[in-house]
């Protein structure tokens, strides 16, 4: 457990959630904003299909996260900016997931125009997160990616930090896990979450609540109750199995099967050593559907080069430059469901230090899916 060991308070939620005040039988949740599903061109197999959705929002190894909190002076409404003791439970739980050896990494950084994870604290809009890479698709430097509904330096308030923070490295909502099992009481369900304090509308209900989420991906084959990643459900949300009938608590804190989720999807110590791109030369990726390279490239001059790979394949490839405080994205292509592959063109510094990480969605012969820089 990277966290010291917290008491809970009886009565109070696990992660996700807390009771509003003055009203202690309300209880308000994590809402993930509502995604377009993506759609494949008939040509892509489903099989292929299925394999690039169950890695398409992790990040590639090697990726920095930046993050930054807003707080009192910021050019943004003041409901965002975050109290001291807030902003320091956020730090601690970027540690607390960082603690696990994996192959990302966090920085907290002074701007919110560096920072790829934008923080607000706005106590009227709940607690949320992008899930993944889809944080990237918010441009502006004053967009939130993530923000947080309620205090966090309660019990539930740290677990609620661990949480979006899971959405944010690509975790799902735990209960909507297809192997759960669980059989909704849907019209308790819409009841529940439609009115105060949640107030929330069909689809957010249907998107967070009710809708299963694809097989492809998941975090294991098991449900895991336990997950900082699951809500705390009340009695007569849920109709099976029986044994929560009662209502479902979480223990709290990041479980086992979280930490083996994230190590496994951004292996760090046990991953390959990173190999070298040369000019000219291809290098064979060698990967599995899900998994990641890295390589080191380390330009003899300076001039525009192209990296690109070449295979029957979908990928993901990120350039960065490796720099004192990390690894900072410079460029990045996504041939996933086209005939295209993957290719960045840059201006590239000769003394600089460069990585290219490629993580492998689908290949019909993945050992023949190479990578080259020219």
């Amino acid at each position: 457990m990277p966290t010291a060991p917290r008491k809970k308070a009886a009565g109070t939620a696990a992660a996700r959630n807390s009771r509003q005040a003055g009203n202690p039988g309300a209880r308000r949740y994590c809402v993930q904003p509502v995604q377009p599903v993506r759609k494949f061109d008939p040509s892509v197999a489903p099989g292929r299909a299925s394999a690039i959705m169950s890695a398409s929002k992790k990040w590639v190894n090697g990726t920095q996260l930046t993050y930054y909190c807003f707080k009192r002076g910021d050019a943004v409404p003041a409901a965002w900016q975050g109290s001291t003791a807030d902003i320091a439970v956020v730090n601690s739980s970027f540690e607390a997931w960082a603690k696990l050896g994996i192959g990302i990494s966090f920085r907290k950084v002074d701007a919110p125009e560096d920072a790829i994870v934008r923080i607000g604290f706005d106590q009227q809009d709940g607690s949320w997160s992008y899930v993944g890479r889809d944080v990237l698709g918010t441009r502006s430097p004053q967009e939130r990616t993530m923000n947080f509904g309620w205090p966090l330096t309660t019990d539930y308030g740290h677990d609620t930090a661990l949480h979006e923070i899971g959405h944010t490295i690509a975790l799902e909502h735990e209960h909507q896990n297809p192997n759960a099992g669980i059989t909704w009481n849907r019209s308790a369900v819409i009841a529940y979450f439609s009115g105060p304090p949640n107030n929330w509308d069909p689809s957010q209900i249907e998107w967070n609540i009710l809708r299963k989420i694809p097989t492809s991906q998941i975090k294991g084959t098991t449900w895991d109750p336990d997950s900082v990643m699951e809500y705390q459900f009340d009695a007569g949300l849920i109709e099976a199995p029986a044994k929560y009938t009662a209502g479902l608590t979480p223990k709290g804190g990041l479980s086992y099967a979280d930490k083996a989720w994230v190590v496994e999807s951004y292996p760090g110590v046990r991953a390959p050593s990173t190999s070298t791109l040369k000019v000219g030369l291809s290098q064979l990726l060698k990967l599995k559907a899900g998994e990641t390279r890295t390589f080191d490239f380390l330009p003899t001059r300076t001039r525009t080069y192209n990296i690109g790979t070449f295979g029957t394949s979908d990928t993901v490839m990120v350039l960065f430059e490796v720099t004192p405080s990390g690894n900072v994205q410079i460029a990045g292509a996504d041939d996933s469901g086209t005939d295209l592959n993957a290719k960045v063109s840059m201006r590239l510094q000769k003394g600089r230090h460069y990585q290219v990480g490629v993580r492998l969605y689908y290949a019909d012969a993945a050992l023949e899916t190479s990578l080259m820089a020219w």
